[in-house]
């Protein structure tokens, strides 16, 4: 590994990723629980994409969304799980200049898009409690395929700007990233410049990519919950609070923990609070949300036992 006083990033080869404990035993117990846990994400979110292409039922703006979600998850999970497990099990962590860059943009693109789908999500939610009569107009096929292009092409723009002007820095040595992966906060921590700037534009975008969508799916469920108070059955307003009660639950553990990393100044940086609030954002809510918006479901468990069915009735 180069260690030039003032070399540019172009003179920076590969980075050291320190990851969690360096204790073998807990690193041991830490790669089996993550393991699992990749897996049951992958098997929850793949089951879900799954059900929905198979039964005709689940073709709706609704499911259309979810599995999007789902595999957006699929593979914001690996973007970075994978890189994690291997680097618990052998003693060189490190990680490529080009690699990182194209893990951070990667990240990036798919932790945005997850943003703008939820709001998507809240949004569908509303128009179908709250104008029922209009919601095959107002959620038409191609509204559906407008709002997933603007999602994606918000996605992409976001992370270009933040891995430009994250990579444009120079960067000295020790290079080592004290994080899981490569993410932007703990990657400018190693930075040999100013960052006052980088500051100031994470602050911006955290605004514009976070605070945005969450106000909109916070409007969302006030306008939803005030559709609620006024159905008449018990039964129904408490099955309508428990459905938006659990998603807000899911929202909330995905943008809490990802507008506290994005929009806090430079100085307030901790890698250990850090490398625990990335898991909630990447790691738990993938491995949440096929339990929250789907397993609870009454469709898509229809959809399940129908295809378990029909694979009986075929053997």
């Amino acid at each position: 590994m180069q260690r030039l006083g003032k070399e540019n990033h172009s003179s920076v080869s590969e980075f050291l990723l320190l990851g969690f404990s360096s204790e073998s035993q807990v690193r041991t117990a830490l790669f089996i629980f993550f393991l699992l846990l990749y897996l049951i994400t992958l098997l929850g979110n793949g089951l879900i994409v799954t059900l929905i292409y198979l039964d005709s039922r689940l073709h709706t703006p609704m499911y259309f969304f979810l599995s999007i979600l789902s595999l957006v998850d699929m593979s914001y999970v690996t973007t970075t799980v994978p890189q994690m497990l291997v680097n618990m099990v052998r003693s060189r962590r490190t990680i490529s200049w080009g690699a990182c860059v194209a893990q951070m943009f990667i990240f990036l693109v798919l932790g945005i898009a997850e943003c703008v789908l939820y709001a998507i999500m809240a949004y569908d939610r509303y128009v179908a409690i709250c104008f029922p009569l209009h919601y095959s107009l107002l959620m038409s096929r191609l509204v559906c395929i407008k709002m997933v292009t603007v999602c994606w092409s918000i996605s992409v723009t976001g992370a270009l700007i933040y891995t430009v002007f994250t990579m444009r820095l120079p960067y000295c040595g020790p290079y080592k990233i004290n994080h899981f992966f490569c993410e932007v906060p703990a990657v400018l921590k190693l930075a040999c410049a100013d960052a006052s700037l980088n500051d100031r534009l994470d602050f911006i975008l955290g605004f514009i990519l976070l605070l945005v969508p969450l106000s909109l799916i916070l409007a969302s469920y006030v306008r939803i919950f005030a559709s609620i108070l006024r159905i008449r059955s018990t039964q129904g307003r408490l099955k309508c609070f428990s459905t938006c009660a659990s998603h807000i639950t899911v929202v909330t553990m995905f943008y809490g923990p990802a507008m506290i990393m994005y929009m806090r100044p430079g100085s307030w940086y901790d890698p250990e609070r850090d490398k625990k609030l990335a898991l909630f954002y990447n790691v738990v809510s993938a491995f949440l949300n096929p339990v929250i918006y789907s397993l609870r479901n009454k469709d898509v468990k229809g959809a399940f036992l129908k295809v378990l069915g029909d694979r009986r009735t075929a053997h």
